[in-house]
């Protein structure tokens, strides 16, 4: 059985049994999927909430939907997953964020690194990334809509580094990430930080290995980074979900 279409909505728009679909989400539903009253939805806040819901109608500027089931929490991963990949060009990066949300990234931290072609990206590229993302989770019905972090070095990311963090840089021979994983106690979250083409230099991975960073490889075969990162996320998700379904 297929599962309804997800839309995005505030808590702002609730009335009562209802909700009220306004803006690009209206868009979607009514202009591009062309929902008629009666179609089954899925409405997700931004507090992880999804509602199942059954468009009652469309007005000038919104559409109302009347909420069938008891609202439940999106089953969340017990570690959550963070990127932070080395800004590379235009349409990579884009790909790039977009993959990244369909795969579960809860946050994505862009990195300035001292090889990167790319340098800041400013507010409105950030703000286009989190579109992205949301189209994206939406579209894969992911359990979170990934969070951006403004784009920070390598040097700032070694101080902003949440506790409890099992922080893990990729590099070539170095032991395979899985075992890496594998092989620590259960964090709350894995950060995952990938480097430009050029690699990270040698005065950043000094850094990182001395704020508690692992090395980690990802195979033999030498990765453009956008591939590198999503193989480092693939992996890292897949590990975590075979040590959680072991337990």
């Amino acid at each position: 059985m297929s599962r309804p279409p997800r839309f995005i909505v505030k808590g702002k728009s609730f009335h009562g049994g209802a909700i009220q679909v306004q803006g690009s989400e209206l868009h979607h539903m009514r202009d591009v999927m062309r929902l008629a009253p009666g179609s089954a939805v899925s409405l997700l806040d931004e507090n992880g909430i999804e509602y199942a819901g059954r468009v009652e109608r469309f007005e000038a500027e919104h559409a109302l939907v009347s909420i069938i089931a008891t609202p439940r929490p999106l089953p969340s991963q017990a570690t959550g997953l963070v990127l932070a990949p080395a800004l590379i060009k235009g349409a990579r990066m884009d790909y790039l964020i977009e993959k990244a949300a369909e795969l579960g990234a809860a946050e994505i931290w862009p990195l300035l690194c001292r090889r990167s072609v790319v340098r800041d990206p400013g507010a409105e590229r950030i703000k286009r990334w989190q579109r992205l993302a949301t189209a994206a989770a939406k579209q894969s019905l992911a359990p979170v809509i990934s969070e951006f972090h403004s784009a920070l070095t390598v040097a700032e990311l070694v101080r902003a580094m949440p506790q409890e963090t099992l922080a893990i840089f990729c590099a070539a021979d170095a032991e395979p990430l899985s075992v890496a994983i594998r092989r620590m106690p259960r964090p709350r979250q894995i950060l995952l930080a990938c480097g430009p083409e050029g690699d990270f230099d040698d005065e950043e991975k000094s850094s990182m290995i001395k704020a508690g960073f692992i090395a980690a490889a990802l195979g033999s075969n030498r990765l453009r980074s956008e591939t590198a990162a999503l193989a480092a996320l693939s992996i890292a998700a897949g590990a975590l979900d075979e040590l959680y379904r072991g337990s």
